[in-house]
């Protein structure tokens, strides 16, 4: 199998230069100026950018959440992801309370198998630490390869660790190359307020946001980045929202401390006014919620600044039918929306076309640095030699509209409907084969594989 891409303007992290590329069974195998080779499939990407292809690391498919699960599963999500271009993402295992790390790797894996059609990998959520689960730590980082262990400081009684756990678990994690992960916010505070509201008979969606305010995940992220710093452990904040969350993480640089951070499409792009709407405000329902438009600001100069590394989704869609639990009572809306698909295009129109980023400072946050925070690279996130030939060719130009009506996710309802795009991702090559062909499907369920990360000890 071989694959030659001609005249194509590849950009990657840190390189913007135009070039052939041949690909050779399902790795990059050579690039340079007018390629004399004779492939099986030759495409001409003049005019286009050649792109890694991008890398989700904050997904949510098949997920059980408020007695109902994510729309969609293995298949229609990561079908929708190289749809727009992403070729990777990593889901979130959620350890049951009282249950074993093991037990829910093996549910995970009965909901993976067979169907991906893109590549896929995992982190652990752990929500019960103890003795007996620390010692399965080890060997989920060195024989299953999953290197990051997400923990949540809200959603008490299902989700939640205390302080104590945090640490213990830190130390553990650190002493094997992994990672620890957070879901940032201050569940005590949240529980008050989402109760006081209740009692109040304030019940629209509105009253989700302002459950939520700016200094439950400023606190959270603070208390989170003084525990990563005292145990040393590699550390990473999924979803930061927010102005205070994020001066939180600029005030640990200060002293010599790195906490990765990712961001989320929506936090960059739409803003809390939409929670106004009435109970339409239910499409925008998440955890946490959509922030202030000076928030926006923070978050795109974060990312030019280094301290935002990474641009992901937490996809986790659901059929307005399910929405609709909560009609009566924000807190019964399950949380959540769908932006698998559209993650690269949306960044790219608003990042770089609106000339907020660089394209390869776009690169680096959709695909390369997650590659390598989470034991991937150079295996996925660039285009070089060896590397997976996991490549987006893509129009810079061309004009678009997001619609529920062509969108690929098994949700009923856009949360971007009728934005208007410039950028397009126009064929997708996953491990050296042609995946989508301008909107075409071109390979088989259960072709997406599981990539195995390697341990910091060991990158």
């Amino acid at each position: 199998m071989s694959i030659l891409i001609k005249n194509g303007r590849i950009v990657t992290a840190t390189d913007d230069y135009t070039a052939d590329l041949l690909i050779i069974n399902d790795k990059v195998a050579a690039i340079g100026q007018k390629l004399e080779v004779n492939a099986k499939q030759t495409i001409d990407a003049t005019g286009m950018l050649v792109l890694p292809g991008g890398i989700d690391p904050h997904v949510h498919l098949d997920m059980p959440f408020m007695g109902t699960f994510s729309s969609d599963d293995y298949s229609t999500g990561t079908l929708a992801a190289l749809h727009g271009g992403t070729t990777m993402v990593i889901d979130f295992i959620l350890q049951t309370q009282g249950d074993t790390l093991y037990n829910a790797l093996a549910t995970w894996k009965e909901k993976s198998k067979g169907k991906a059609y893109g590549d896929y990998s995992y982190h652990m959520a752990v929500t019960d630490f103890n003795e007996n689960t620390r010692t399965e730590i080890a060997k989920l980082i060195n024989e299953e390869g999953i290197t990051s262990f997400k923990t949540f400081m809200a959603y008490k009684g299902a989700l939640m660790i205390d302080d104590g756990q945090m640490v213990d678990l830190m130390n553990e994690v650190k002493e094997h190359g992994g990672m620890v992960t957070v879901h940032a916010t201050n569940g005590d505070m949240i529980d008050k307020l989402i109760a006081k509201h209740r009692s109040e008979g304030k019940l629209s969606p509105l009253y989700h946001y302002l459950s939520q305010p700016e200094v439950t995940e400023a606190e959270a992220s603070a208390r989170f980045a003084d525990m990563a710093n005292y145990t040393g452990v590699k550390s990473y904040i999924v979803h930061l929202t927010c102005e205070g969350a994020l001066n939180a993480v600029r005030k640990a640089t200060e002293r010599n401390q790195k906490v990765h951070v990712e961001t989320c499409i929506q936090y960059l792009t739409i803003d809390a006014s939409l929670y106004e709407k009435d109970f339409e405000g239910a499409k925008w329902v998440m955890s946490p919620p959509l922030r202030e438009k000076k928030d926006q600001a923070t978050l795109w100069a974060g990312i030019n600044q280094g301290l935002v590394q990474v641009v992901a989704t937490d996809h986790c869609p659901f059929m307005w039918e399910q929405k609709l639990m909560g009609k009566d009572d924000f807190s019964k809306i399950p949380n959540g929306h769908p932006a698998i698909e559209h993650r690269f295009e949306l960044l790219y129109s608003e990042g770089v076309n609106k000339g907020r980023i660089t394209p390869n400072k776009f690169v680096e946050v959709a695909s390369t640095n997650a590659a390598k925070i989470f034991g991937m690279f150079p295996q996925k996130g660039t285009i070089a030699v060896g590397s997976d030939a996991d490549v987006v060719i893509f129009d810079p130009n061309e004009k678009h509209t997001i619609s529920v009506d062509s969108h690929h996710m098994n949700v009923d309802y856009s949360a971007y409907e009728g934005w208007e795009l410039t950028g397009k991702t126009k064929k997708v090559i996953l491990r050296g084969k042609l995946a989508i062909d301008d909107g075409e499907v071109k390979i088989e369920k259960g072709y997406g594989q599981y990539v195995k990360r390697k341990p910091f000890s060991k990158i």
